[in-house]
């Protein structure tokens, strides 16, 4: 088994590399910019490593290759600096070449067009987070509950067919009412839409390409393309906030993309070292802490858009459930000893 430290080998170099990228643009001042993206990235999505690392223990060493190689650069280039452009013109109706010039020569311009479009940024993501979380708690094959409380009664929900999508799109209506205005609302809800169509389709191809009926039922993803895709999509929708939320410290696009993409290779790194180490193996609870971290970023995702809550907030509520997550677990290892 490899120290824990050269997981991080690459990660370090490439924030190096950043930081010094950054200090060529705008000087010590965007340093500290792209510092501070790459903790806030990574706190945000902490809980993103550990869901990961529960599908890619069941891959082999191939394929979590591709997921740190291929699979990084789609993360900073793709989801973190192709992706806003895309959304912005789509949102705002001028054409991805119009996007890009606003991107590069107006990032004023273009991060208020950016912010015009959170509505529907969050309404995608949070739905597809939600959908995430459900359907982790409401499989009725679940027999290993954290909370049972309210882990126990949602496993019995899983009799009921497609309850997730349901339960999703009551959020999301939920959700829209905060909104004064009709135009909003409406876009706020077919975005949410969405985002249940999206992650039906690309679970769906997952199942489709190489699962089985009882890997359905213990929510693995089978490697492979789908599998692949299924991951990608699921780090944008993590990646959302972040983005967002990076405007409101910078308009710089270079800046944002170095910085996010530093705390992406961060959660790729804990990834692997996670899946290595059997981490989720042997902290029985831990995955279910950072499931239940999902659900309170897409409710804090649905519900934070007319009642803005900092993200700093938001990291540290997802934290402090892995946290407890995993005091649990350690408390259940000794009982069991």
């Amino acid at each position: 088994m490899r120290p824990w430290h050269s997981h991080f080998v690459g990660t370090f170099i490439f924030c190096a590399v950043a930081a010094a990228c950054a200090w060529y643009v705008g000087g010590w001042s965007a340093v500290a910019t792209v510092l501070f993206l790459g903790v806030l990235e990574t706190s945000l999505s902490f809980d993103n490593a550990v869901v990961n690392a529960g599908i890619l223990a069941h891959w082999d060493e191939k394929w979590r290759r591709r997921f740190l190689t291929w699979g990084i650069f789609i993360a900073v280039f793709g989801m973190r600096l192709v992706f806003p452009v895309i959304i912005v013109a789509v949102a705002a109706g001028i054409g991805p070449v119009k996007a890009v010039d606003l991107a590069i020569n107006d990032p004023v311009e273009y991060g208020k067009a950016l912010a015009g479009a959170h509505h529907q940024i969050a309404a995608f993501g949070g739905a597809f987070l939600m959908m995430v979380f459900l359907r982790f708690f409401v499989a009725r094959h679940k027999t290993e509950h954290w909370l049972e409380v309210v882990e126990r009664p949602l496993s019995r929900l899983g009799k009921l067919e497609s309850i997730e999508a349901a339960l999703t799109l009551f959020v999301v209506l939920a959700a829209s009412w905060a909104f004064g205005d009709p135009a909003r609302q409406g876009e706020f809800v077919v975005a949410g839409v969405w985002g249940v169509v999206v992650f039906i389709l690309v679970k769906g191809l997952a199942a489709l390409l190489g699962g089985d009926e009882e890997a359905a039922h213990t929510q693995v993803v089978k490697q492979g393309a789908a599998g692949f895709l299924y991951l990608e999509v699921l780090d944008a929708s993590f990646s959302f906030d972040g983005v967002v939320g990076a405007f409101a410290m910078t308009h710089d696009l270079v800046i944002i993309a170095l910085g996010l993409g530093a705390g992406a290779m961060f959660v790729r790194s804990f990834t692997l070292l996670l899946v290595e180490r059997g981490t989720l193996d042997t902290y029985r609870y831990l995955e279910h802490g950072a499931f239940w971290a999902v659900g309170a970023l897409a409710a804090i995702m649905l519900g934070g858009v007319e009642f803005h809550i900092p993200e700093a907030i938001t990291g540290l509520l997802g934290a402090a459930l892995i946290v407890w997550a995993l005091g649990s677990s350690v408390r259940a290892n000794r009982r069991t000893s």
